[in-house]
Protein backbone atom coordinates (compact mmCIF):
# COMPACT_ATOMS: atom_id res chain seq x y z
CA UNK A 1 0.00 0.00 0.00
CA UNK A 2 1.45 3.20 -0.54
CA UNK A 3 1.40 5.63 2.12
CA UNK A 4 -0.51 9.16 1.61
CA UNK A 5 1.39 12.18 1.18
CA UNK A 6 1.84 14.47 4.44
CA UNK A 7 -0.10 17.13 2.59
CA UNK A 8 -2.98 14.66 1.77
CA UNK A 9 -3.70 13.58 5.17
CA UNK A 10 -3.21 17.59 6.26
CA UNK A 11 -6.01 18.69 3.98
CA UNK A 12 -8.13 15.59 4.60
CA UNK A 13 -9.39 16.79 7.85
CA UNK A 14 -12.15 19.31 5.88
CA UNK A 15 -14.10 16.56 4.51
CA UNK A 16 -15.00 15.61 8.33
CA UNK A 17 -15.46 18.25 9.99
CA UNK A 18 -18.90 18.16 11.33
CA UNK A 19 -17.87 14.43 12.60
CA UNK A 20 -13.99 15.43 14.23
CA UNK A 21 -16.37 18.54 16.08
CA UNK A 22 -18.70 15.51 17.16
CA UNK A 23 -16.55 12.95 18.16
CA UNK A 24 -12.82 13.65 18.88
CA UNK A 25 -12.20 14.25 22.96
CA UNK A 26 -11.32 17.16 24.60
CA UNK A 27 -8.59 18.14 27.05
CA UNK A 28 -8.58 17.54 31.05
CA UNK A 29 -8.67 20.78 32.78
CA UNK A 30 -5.36 19.63 34.35
CA UNK A 31 -4.02 19.99 30.69
CA UNK A 32 -4.28 23.79 31.22
CA UNK A 33 -2.89 24.12 34.90
CA UNK A 34 0.42 21.79 33.78
CA UNK A 35 0.79 25.47 31.10
CA UNK A 36 0.38 27.86 33.11
CA UNK A 37 2.56 25.90 35.97
CA UNK A 38 5.55 25.18 33.13
CA UNK A 39 4.97 28.82 31.54
CA UNK A 40 5.05 30.74 35.37
CA UNK A 41 2.16 32.96 34.23
CA UNK A 42 -1.77 32.60 33.79
CA UNK A 43 -3.37 32.22 30.90
CA UNK A 44 -6.36 34.19 32.23
CA UNK A 45 -6.27 37.76 30.57
CA UNK A 46 -2.98 36.43 28.28
CA UNK A 47 -2.68 37.11 24.58
CA UNK A 48 -3.06 33.78 23.12
CA UNK A 49 -3.18 32.17 19.07
CA UNK A 50 -4.14 29.04 18.65
CA UNK A 51 -2.40 27.10 15.98
CA UNK A 52 -4.45 25.13 13.75
CA UNK A 53 -7.59 25.35 15.59
CA UNK A 54 -9.70 22.73 13.58
CA UNK A 55 -13.09 23.13 14.46
CA UNK A 56 -12.13 24.71 17.96
CA UNK A 57 -11.74 21.94 20.84
CA UNK A 58 -8.67 23.53 22.91
CA UNK A 59 -9.52 27.08 21.89
CA UNK A 60 -12.71 26.78 23.54
CA UNK A 61 -10.87 25.45 26.21
CA UNK A 62 -8.82 28.69 26.05
CA UNK A 63 -11.43 31.17 25.72
CA UNK A 64 -13.46 29.64 28.69
CA UNK A 65 -10.64 30.00 31.08
CA UNK A 66 -10.49 34.05 30.59
CA UNK A 67 -7.35 34.13 27.40
CA UNK A 68 -7.75 36.28 25.04
CA UNK A 69 -7.67 34.17 22.33
CA UNK A 70 -7.12 34.24 18.21
CA UNK A 71 -7.39 31.21 16.32
CA UNK A 72 -5.08 30.56 13.43
CA UNK A 73 -6.65 27.51 10.79
CA UNK A 74 -5.89 26.79 7.17
CA UNK A 75 -8.82 24.58 6.32
CA UNK A 76 -12.16 26.11 4.47
CA UNK A 77 -14.03 22.67 6.09
CA UNK A 78 -12.45 22.91 9.38
CA UNK A 79 -12.85 26.75 9.53
CA UNK A 80 -16.60 26.97 8.93
CA UNK A 81 -17.02 24.32 11.66
CA UNK A 82 -15.01 26.40 14.35
CA UNK A 83 -17.31 29.68 13.03
CA UNK A 84 -20.63 27.69 14.17
CA UNK A 85 -18.95 26.43 17.37
CA UNK A 86 -17.15 29.64 18.59
CA UNK A 87 -19.29 32.65 16.32
CA UNK A 88 -17.73 35.14 19.18
CA UNK A 89 -13.51 34.07 18.60
CA UNK A 90 -11.90 35.72 15.85
CA UNK A 91 -10.17 33.05 13.66
CA UNK A 92 -7.55 34.09 10.65
CA UNK A 93 -6.41 31.94 7.67
CA UNK A 94 -2.87 30.48 7.88
CA UNK A 95 -0.65 28.01 9.20
CA UNK A 96 2.28 27.68 11.35
CA UNK A 97 4.44 27.97 8.81
CA UNK A 98 3.80 31.55 8.15
CA UNK A 99 2.28 33.22 10.68
CA UNK A 100 -0.53 36.02 10.02
CA UNK A 101 0.56 37.58 13.44
CA UNK A 102 2.28 40.95 14.44
CA UNK A 103 5.82 40.60 15.82
CA UNK A 104 6.19 39.82 19.70
CA UNK A 105 2.97 40.21 20.17
CA UNK A 106 1.40 37.44 22.09
CA UNK A 107 2.34 35.63 25.31
CA UNK A 108 1.15 32.16 24.73
CA UNK A 109 1.71 30.25 20.64
CA UNK A 110 -0.36 26.93 21.16
CA UNK A 111 -0.43 24.06 18.84
CA UNK A 112 -3.13 21.13 20.05
CA UNK A 113 -2.65 18.02 17.88
CA UNK A 114 -1.03 20.82 15.20
CA UNK A 115 2.51 20.65 14.97
CA UNK A 116 3.69 17.60 13.44
CA UNK A 117 1.50 19.63 10.27
CA UNK A 118 4.61 22.11 10.45
CA UNK A 119 7.84 22.14 8.89
CA UNK A 120 9.53 22.91 12.35
CA UNK A 121 12.58 24.48 10.03
CA UNK A 122 9.56 27.50 9.37
CA UNK A 123 7.76 27.57 12.12
CA UNK A 124 10.04 27.40 14.85
CA UNK A 125 11.59 30.60 13.92
CA UNK A 126 7.85 31.77 13.11
CA UNK A 127 7.13 31.10 17.03
CA UNK A 128 10.20 33.13 18.36
CA UNK A 129 9.25 35.70 16.24
CA UNK A 130 5.44 36.48 17.23
CA UNK A 131 6.12 35.56 21.14
CA UNK A 132 7.29 38.10 23.37
CA UNK A 133 10.32 37.41 25.32
CA UNK A 134 9.21 35.31 27.98
CA UNK A 135 6.35 33.94 25.92
CA UNK A 136 5.35 30.10 25.73
CA UNK A 137 5.60 27.88 23.05
CA UNK A 138 2.62 24.93 24.15
CA UNK A 139 2.28 21.74 21.69
CA UNK A 140 -0.31 19.24 23.18
CA UNK A 141 -1.36 15.56 21.79
CA UNK A 142 -3.63 13.27 23.04
CA UNK A 143 -2.07 10.14 22.59
CA UNK A 144 -3.87 6.74 23.48
CA UNK A 145 -2.56 4.86 26.36
CA UNK A 146 -0.66 1.88 24.86
CA UNK A 147 -0.36 0.41 28.31
CA UNK A 148 -4.18 0.16 28.37
CA UNK A 149 -4.44 -3.22 26.96
CA UNK A 150 -7.65 -3.16 24.23
CA UNK A 151 -6.06 0.36 23.44
CA UNK A 152 -2.99 -1.77 22.30
CA UNK A 153 -5.03 -4.10 21.02
CA UNK A 154 -6.77 -2.42 18.51
CA UNK A 155 -3.47 -0.46 17.66
CA UNK A 156 -1.98 -3.04 16.38
CA UNK A 157 -5.04 -3.71 14.20
CA UNK A 158 -4.92 -0.24 12.65
CA UNK A 159 -1.30 -0.97 12.21
CA UNK A 160 -2.14 -4.07 10.60
CA UNK A 161 -4.95 -2.62 8.03
CA UNK A 162 -3.36 0.32 6.94
CA UNK A 163 0.35 -0.81 7.49
CA UNK A 164 2.37 0.07 10.72
CA UNK A 165 4.38 2.86 8.90
CA UNK A 166 1.82 4.99 8.36
CA UNK A 167 0.46 5.01 11.76
CA UNK A 168 1.41 7.07 14.56
CA UNK A 169 2.03 4.35 17.45
CA UNK A 170 4.13 2.50 18.74
CA UNK A 171 6.65 2.94 16.23
CA UNK A 172 6.82 6.84 16.93
CA UNK A 173 5.69 9.63 18.38
CA UNK A 174 4.28 12.90 16.43
CA UNK A 175 6.74 14.78 19.45
CA UNK A 176 10.13 12.82 18.76
CA UNK A 177 11.56 15.82 17.39
CA UNK A 178 9.53 19.09 18.10
CA UNK A 179 12.48 21.42 17.38
CA UNK A 180 15.11 20.09 15.24
CA UNK A 181 16.78 23.34 14.80
CA UNK A 182 17.83 23.37 18.51
CA UNK A 183 16.67 26.31 19.36
CA UNK A 184 14.20 26.14 21.77
CA UNK A 185 14.78 24.15 25.18
CA UNK A 186 11.42 22.08 25.64
CA UNK A 187 10.34 21.16 29.35
CA UNK A 188 7.66 18.20 28.87
CA UNK A 189 5.08 16.81 30.77
CA UNK A 190 2.36 14.14 30.81
CA UNK A 191 -1.20 14.19 31.92
CA UNK A 192 -3.87 11.26 32.28
CA UNK A 193 -7.47 11.55 31.49
CA UNK A 194 -10.27 9.25 30.30
CA UNK A 195 -13.68 9.56 29.01
CA UNK A 196 -16.21 7.02 28.61
CA UNK A 197 -18.42 6.68 25.36
CA UNK A 198 -20.48 4.36 23.59
CA UNK A 199 -18.77 2.09 20.70
CA UNK A 200 -20.22 3.60 17.96
CA UNK A 201 -18.83 7.46 19.29
CA UNK A 202 -15.49 5.54 19.49
CA UNK A 203 -15.34 4.22 16.24
CA UNK A 204 -16.56 7.75 15.07
CA UNK A 205 -13.41 9.26 17.06
CA UNK A 206 -10.89 7.09 15.14
CA UNK A 207 -12.40 7.09 11.95
CA UNK A 208 -12.00 11.18 11.83
CA UNK A 209 -8.32 10.75 11.91
CA UNK A 210 -6.26 11.35 8.67
CA UNK A 211 -4.68 7.71 8.36
CA UNK A 212 -8.99 6.30 8.16
CA UNK A 213 -10.07 9.75 5.97
CA UNK A 214 -7.17 9.56 3.20
CA UNK A 215 -7.62 5.54 2.21
CA UNK A 216 -11.57 5.83 0.96
CA UNK A 217 -14.58 5.13 2.48
CA UNK A 218 -14.46 1.00 1.44
CA UNK A 219 -11.25 0.58 3.36
CA UNK A 220 -12.59 2.36 6.28
CA UNK A 221 -15.89 0.96 6.33
CA UNK A 222 -14.32 -2.79 5.91
CA UNK A 223 -11.84 -1.93 9.03
CA UNK A 224 -14.55 -0.23 11.41
CA UNK A 225 -17.32 -3.25 10.77
CA UNK A 226 -14.78 -5.81 12.14
CA UNK A 227 -13.48 -3.42 14.51
CA UNK A 228 -17.12 -3.37 16.02
CA UNK A 229 -17.19 -7.24 16.35
CA UNK A 230 -14.26 -6.59 18.58
CA UNK A 231 -15.59 -3.94 20.64
CA UNK A 232 -18.74 -6.39 20.80
CA UNK A 233 -17.58 -9.06 22.49
CA UNK A 234 -15.33 -6.98 24.60
CA UNK A 235 -17.18 -4.45 25.99
CA UNK A 236 -20.98 -6.06 25.88
CA UNK A 237 -22.43 -3.43 27.02
CA UNK A 238 -21.61 -1.02 24.25
CA UNK A 239 -19.63 1.43 25.98
CA UNK A 240 -15.52 1.81 26.17
CA UNK A 241 -13.45 3.61 27.94
CA UNK A 242 -10.76 5.67 26.19
CA UNK A 243 -7.30 6.18 27.96
CA UNK A 244 -5.19 9.27 27.34
CA UNK A 245 -1.81 10.66 28.00
CA UNK A 246 -1.79 14.04 26.93
CA UNK A 247 1.55 15.04 26.04
CA UNK A 248 2.64 18.59 26.77
CA UNK A 249 6.18 20.67 25.35
CA UNK A 250 6.34 24.31 26.65
CA UNK A 251 9.46 26.27 25.46
CA UNK A 252 10.06 29.86 26.86
CA UNK A 253 11.12 32.47 24.40
CA UNK A 254 14.42 33.93 25.48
Amino acid sequence: MTAPSHTSRAHSFNTAAAQYAANRPSYPTALLDAVEDMAGRPLAGARVADIGAGTGISTALLHACGADVLAVEPGDGMAAQFHRALPDVPIVRGDGNRLPLATASLDFLTYAQSWHWTDPARSVPEALRVLRPGGALALWWNASALDVPWIDAQTDRIQRHFGADQVIGKNGAHTALPDPTGRLDFARRLVRWSRRVTIEKHLANISSHSIFLVHGEESTAAFLTEERRHLLAAFPDGTVEETYDVELLLATRP
